[in-house]
């Protein structure tokens, strides 16, 4: 008998590098060096994806990041972070506790994804249970989100949860429906045909008959799972960075047009550009090859999320990158290539960058007024709430809608239609037309509005039986992500 010899492979061989340098991924959480935040430090191999992951955990934990440094270039990921949890106070183990059930159930939901969604500009994906998700883009006028709900009443389509932004006179929306009789998915392809070109014909009444950026589309239960509300008015980030792909793709990043359908937003071209608070540019590192983008804006939340995701699905790759606030104002810098390994060398296609920047930036600012209303879900619910705002002057600008059990909670940020100030007497008013519907304004814009919120907020959390180390949440979010990329060259 021939002897037949086979090479011999260590099964610890795979994990020599872990052996001799460490485990792949490392987070460390420092809350004694700073007074005023704690510092976020994760250390792990080079990931394709993974800055934009990190950023993601940070902040769909509805954390604020006063500063951060970033170095990804060559085999090292490297991240600092600055974080205070969302009344501005450095975290604790009890913040944690309300994000840990949240955190636990999106990585299974995610986990059992991973293989099913490769291409890495589509959101991971995440179950949210029985619904039909129904994404519509086109543009903008007044009435449109009324006029939206009223046409999934009359189609007999339950609206279990709903995103709509509207930005430079256009309109991206995402809705989640249901049969209104059965409660389930709906998935007749003749009906969903008939839905489609409904809406399709709702969407195109424009004043506007040069615009052909209309689109409608379903996505079955099945396969599509990467949309969900996160409860609280904080919807997942997911779902946000689907909004601005969807914003991208109408090319709201152009000036609103000059037609009646924009009036609702800007008066003139003179308003919109002095409403501009963001400024990018362009330069360049000779050395290195790298594309140098500067940000400058007023701060907010999530604004690096942002800014991160779009550069990322324009296909771009961050090296280094710096973020500070003071409060008041925010600056970014960021060190990129295209995936390609080249840096932006046209005029073109920097001016396209700085464009798609200030528009994700400036998108989810609302300057209106902030209307939060519950009341018992029903069919047509939302359909009445938009008509008595339609029908009182005022035009809504954003919509954040969810079901939680038999209540529906509802976030319209409303502005006048003629662009005037709202006068708080009158929305006292709408309240009174909305009974029994519970109506609470927040302008947002106002200090005093802003410290009633905090100081009502504080009582509001409720302890809870376990306990979690915020550590070790973000440790098990990003050593998951560490297994499931691919390394980048």
């Amino acid at each position: 008998m021939q002897k037949v010899c086979w090479p011999y492979f260590d099964p610890d061989f795979d994990n020599l590098g872990e052996r001799i340098y460490g485990p792949p991924c490392r987070v460390y959480i420092d809350n004694d060096s700073i007074q005023d935040c704690t510092v976020v430090k994760v250390n792990s191999e080079n990931k394709q994806g993974l800055l934009l992951e990190v950023v993601q955990i940070l902040t769909d934990m509805n954390l604020i990041i006063t500063k951060s440094y970033i170095s990804s270039d060559g085999g090292w990921f490297m991240d600092v972070f600055h974080v205070k949890d969302e009344h501005g106070s450095k975290l604790t183990d009890k913040t944690a506790i309300g994000t840990s059930r949240r955190e636990s159930d999106s990585v299974k939901a995610s986990d059992a994804n991973e293989n099913a969604n490769n291409n890495p500009l589509e959101p991971p994906l995440i179950d949210h249970g029985e619904h039909t998700a129904i994404e519509m883009t086109g543009t903008d006028r007044p009435g449109l989100f009324s006029e939206i709900f009223a046409a999934f009443a009359d189609l007999h389509c339950n609206v279990l949860e709903a995103h709509a932004w509207s930005h430079n006179a256009r309109l991206a929306c995402i809705a989640y429906v249901s049969d209104d009789s059965t409660h389930a998915p709906i998935d007749d392809p003749s009906r969903l045909a008939s839905i489609e070109d409904h809406l399709s014909t709702v969407i195109r009444a424009t004043a506007d008959p040069a615009s052909n950026s209309t689109h409608v589309g379903h996505k079955e239960n099945e396969t599509d799972r990467f949309l969900a509300g996160q409860g609280k008015g904080c919807m997942n980030s997911n779902v946000e960075r689907r909004l601005h792909q969807l914003m991208l793709s109408v090319r709201d990043f152009d000036e609103p047009f000059c037609g009646a359908s924009s009036l609702s937003l800007f008066s003139s071209k003179v308003e919109y550009c002095e409403r501009k608070t963001t400024s990018v540019s362009i330069g360049s590192c000779e050395d290195r090859g790298y594309s140098i983008v500067t940000v400058k804006s007023k701060d907010r939340r999530r604004l690096m999320f942002d800014t991160i995701c779009t550069l990322i699905d324009m296909q771009y790759v961050i090296f280094h990158a710096a973020l500070r606030s003071d409060g008041a104002d925010a600056f970014q810098e960021y060190f990129i290539r295209h995936v390609d390994g080249r840096a932006l060398n046209t005029e073109g296609e920097k001016e396209r960058v700085m464009k798609c920047l200030e528009a994700a930036i400036e998108r989810r600012v609302c300057e209106g007024l902030k209307l939060e209303l519950c009341a018992e879900n029903r069919v047509g619910l939302l359909s009445d709430i938009s008509r008595v705002l339609r029908e009182n002057g005022l035009t809504v600008v954003r919509a954040d809608v969810e079901t939680q059990g038999q209540k529906s909670l509802n976030a319209f940020y409303v502005r006048d239609i003629s662009g005037n100030k709202i006068d708080m007497e009158f929305v006292e008013s709408v309240k009174k037309e909305m009974r029994p519907i519970h109506l609470e304004v927040k302008n947002e814009d106002r200090p005093e509005d802003r410290r009633e919120q905090l100081a009502l907020a504080a009582p509001q959390q409720q302890p809870q039986v376990h306990r979690f180390s915020l550590g070790e949440i973000l440790r098990s979010q990003i050593e998951r992500l560490s297994h499931n990329f691919v390394p980048t060259k």
